[in-house]
This record gives C-alpha cells, structure tokens and sequence, in this order.
C-alpha cells in the first residue's frame, strides 16, 4: 500500500514498504521522471521544491516540503522552504531592467554595485586571480539568465541560441544537463540577429521568458525536475531582431508574409498587436534593442529603425559615407542627454547622432571603445564628452588598448565604472584586435574609484566573445574557447 501525501504545491507518495517518497506532481510543472532524472539529483530537486533533507536519519533520500521530522524514527530534518536568501537576477550584460530611465537600457551596464566589492582588492601592480572557477556549457557559443523562474532558489541557464540547445547548472552536483524538448515544443535557434531575451515580470513556476526563434516569438517554460522545457507561442511570425520592451509596450521587427519587414507592437499582455510597415528595412542583422529616451532603437550596418509608442516606426539610413564600428561597443550619451554611435566616413571617425532625422555629427582624432560613458581611447579613459580628448595619467599606456565589457552604474559616482580588458603592447587598429589578432598578453582588470587587475589572460582571441555575468554573488567571466569559466566573489551583489 502506498501513501498519498499533499502540500500546497506539490503531490507525494510514500512507499509503505522502502518508506521513501516520490514526487508524482508539483504546481507548474508537467510530467514529472522521478526514476530517470530527478531521482539522481535529489539535493538539488529538494532546494528547487523547498523539500526537506535528513541529516542523520537513512529512512528515506527526501521529504516531502514542510516535514520537520521524519514520520518514522523522529529524525530532525533539514527544512529548506524559505530559508533561500535573495539574489538579483541576471538576464544578461544588455538585460538590466532595474536601471533608472536616464541610463540607455539594452546596452552592457548593470545596476549592481559591483565596484563595491572588487575595489577592497589590491591596486595594481599586483596582478590579482579568480577566486573560483566553474566548467563551461557543453554547447560553449550562448547567452545566460540566472533568476528563480518562480522557484525558491536561484538557477543559471545557457541558451545555445545559434543551436537551439539549453542547459542547466546544477550548482550541488557541479553539472551541466542539457534540456529535451517537450513535445510540440518550438525549436529555439535564432540567428538571424543578435540575441537576447525579454523576462517576465512575476514569473509563475517554471517561466523563464519570451525569446525569439526562428519562425515565431515563444514563452518559454523550464522544467528542472524533468531537465525538459516547453514553448507557448507568442506571436507566429519569424522574427527578424530580438524583442524589446519599453515601459508597458513590447515591439519586435518581424518578417511579412512577403519577406518584407514589419514592427509588431502589443501593450501589456494583450494577444493582439499593431502592425507597422518597415518595407525598405533590412530583415537581417540587426542589433539587441535600446531603450532610452522613450523609444526603441534597432542599429543595423545600413541604418537604424526608431520607434517611439504610439507612433510609427522610422527607418533612417545612414548618411553617406558615413559607415558604425558597432563592434566597438555601443551609443554613448552626451552631456545633453543625447545618444551617439561611431564611426567611418572613410577618412576619419566621427560621433554621429542617434534619432535625429537630420543627426549631428562630431569628428574625433581616433577610435574610441565603449558605450553608456564608459569609453577609452587607446589605454585611456574619456571622461567628458564622447569626442573630448583621453585623459591621461600614465603615458606608458599609450601602448596599450581597453576593451569595456561591463559598466556599474551607481549613482553615487562622479565617473563611469566598470569591467574591461587591457590588450597590452598593441598599438595596431582597433579593428583588427577586435576580430582578427591573437593579443599575447590581456589583463581583466576593474576600473573605478580603485583600479584593480583582476587576472591575467595568456593569447586571446576573439575578445568580443568574452561574456561577463553575475551569478550566486560572483563576477564571471566566459570565452568559448575556455575549458572554465573564471570567478570573482563578491560581498552581496544584492
């Protein structure tokens, strides 16, 4: 004879026999493979549930939640429900929702006092380590979310979005599984531009976001237990950009029955949406949408397309010959609050204004890397306006060239902080470092109100592949081509 036993979420069986419990159902979740999967990692099932673990006892591997003693020998049991701390969640270096309306979102900054942490470090010249490490997704080329997905404790997944492929960390058993789709769930490879996903506030049991794929935009669902996910269709239309949301308005280019490009808007969770023709838009290649100033911004290689709610889309090219350097890092704002990209006329670069139907154009004597005010040229900081001269304070690093991959923004600070790379002994273009050429020596290094070199890295390639993230209260740091990623504690990034 089996027993039933129910809580508030979840269904249980006792085993009258071995006296050990299966789970047969939870709120949220679909089928449930005890014996092939959840089975096998039981501490980490148990955290996700807020079950309860024994600590003496051997009558049984877990309990049901809410059991504080085990109902055969009276055995005090380790509760888990409710004892998780808190952690901000993590969708990204673009994905930042909790930024004031001031700061661009969609660009690489982030609103944890990171800073606060990395500063206690020693200054240069000591060259610091990571402090811990963690193995790479198996499908390295991918993207990360660490939030709850409404479960009591925090989980990281890797979206391989050029393969479709997702995976979970397991943090108690230090694995990568990788999740079997559902059946008739969407495939989740996109690439026809750049990548990134759109959270959900509240999410119920299991929700992690709205994420673009290849023939639709899908809701998409995880079940850990399982190591499966499944998908709800959003919009049946192939999306040409990743999707952006500005205030209560949510937008995302897709493609026409014609293969041309339409802006497909919708307020709030209402099903239906507004259309809007895009006609001579590209329908590829476009970069992760910017929020700022009320609007949404889409930059591509041959122009930008700029929606504001409630009006219609503009498609606005760009003026000849003048070309962006998207690769190096992102529009920049002025001291007047407008928006800036770099680039190429041909002969010099130039800061070209963002949105402007006739934009403004400041020439500079040489490329800068960064974005959101957090911008160098070569191995020095810019301080005022994006096309003011580099202040200088060690000559040496002249030779030397700063890659920014993550601005902190805090309030409290009269100048940008954040995460780069230092390519040292590089004097060559830009360009190149950026794509082609193997750097032989980079420092990760913190810029802020205390500079700190973080680590050292040994012939890197590809430095716009490198990926930070914030997970468990750590900095990490990730290349495809490492077998680990590397990790920097910090105090409470909450």
């Amino acid at each position: 004879m089996a027993y039933r036993w129910e809580t508030p979420a979840s269904v249980w069986q006792e085993d009258d026999r071995s006296g050990e419990f299966e789970l047969l159902s939870t709120e949220g979740l679909g089928r449930i493979d005890w014996q092939a999967h959840a089975r096998g990692r039981l501490p980490d099932v148990a955290h996700l549930l807020g079950a309860s673990l024994p600590d003496a006892c051997g009558c049984a591997p877990i309990y049901p939640e809410g059991f504080a003693w085990c109902p055969h020998c009276g055995s005090a049991l380790r509760r888990l429900a409710g004892r998780a701390a808190r952690t901000p969640d993590w969708w990204g270096p673009h994905g930042d929702h909790q930024l004031p309306r001031h700061v661009p979102h969609g660009l690489p900054v982030t609103s944890l006092p990171l800073g606060d942490s990395l500063e206690e470090r020693p200054a240069p010249p000591a060259v610091g380590r990571h402090d811990l490490s963690m193995p790479v997704p198996p499908n390295a080329q991918c993207v990360f979310a660490a939030a709850t997905y409404g479960f009591p404790e925090q989980r990281l997944l890797a979206l391989a979005h050029t393969r479709g492929v997702l995976q979970y960390w397991d943090p108690l058993a230090r694995l990568w599984h990788v999740m079997a789709p559902e059946e008739g769930a969407a495939e989740l490879a996109f690439t026809r531009s750049d990548y990134a996903w759109l959270p959900v506030l509240n999410p119920g049991r299991g929700e992690v976001a709205v994420v673009p794929a290849a023939h639709s935009l899908q809701r998409l669902w995880i079940n850990p237990l399982s190591e499966t996910y499944r998908t709800e269709t959003v919009l049946a239309a192939p999306p040409a950009a990743s999707p952006g949301a500005m205030r209560r308005h949510t937008a995302c280019p897709v493609l026409g029955d014609g293969g041309a490009l339409l802006l497909w808007t919708t307020r709030g969770e209402l099903p239906a949406g507004e259309q809007f023709d895009c006609a001579d838009a590209p329908t590829a290649g476009w970069s992760r949408p910017i929020g700022y100033d009320g609007r949404l911004f889409w930059l591509h290689e041959d122009g930008q397309l700029v929606w504001r709610p409630g009006e219609a889309p503009r498609w606005m090219r760009w003026p000849a010959p003048w070309t962006p350097r998207l690769a190096f890092g992102g529009p920049t704002q002025s001291r007047d609050g407008r928006l800036w990209l770099i680039g190429h006329d041909g002969e010099a670069y130039s800061f070209l204004e963002l949105g402007a139907a006739d934009p403004q154009r400041e020439p500079i004597d040489g490329a800068r890397l960064g974005f959101a005010n957090l911008l160098f040229r070569r191995g020095h900081p810019v301080l005022d306006e994006p096309w003011s001269g580099e202040h200088v304070e060690d000559p040496n690093e002249d030779e030397t060239l700063v890659l920014p991959l993550l601005r902190s923004f805090n309030n409290n600070r009269s100048q940008p902080s954040g995460l780069v790379l230092r390519f040292h002994r590089y004097t060559g273009r830009a360009e190149e470092a950026l794509s082609s050429k193997l750097i032989a020596r980079t420092t990760v290094e913190w810029i802020g109100r205390r500079n700190v070199i973080l680590d050292e890295i040994a012939r890197l390639a590809r430095p716009l592949e490198c990926v930070p993230l914030v997970y468990d209260n750590c900095l990490w740091l990730h290349h495809p081509d490492w077998n680990q990623m590397r990790g920097w504690r910090l105090d409470d990034a909450a």
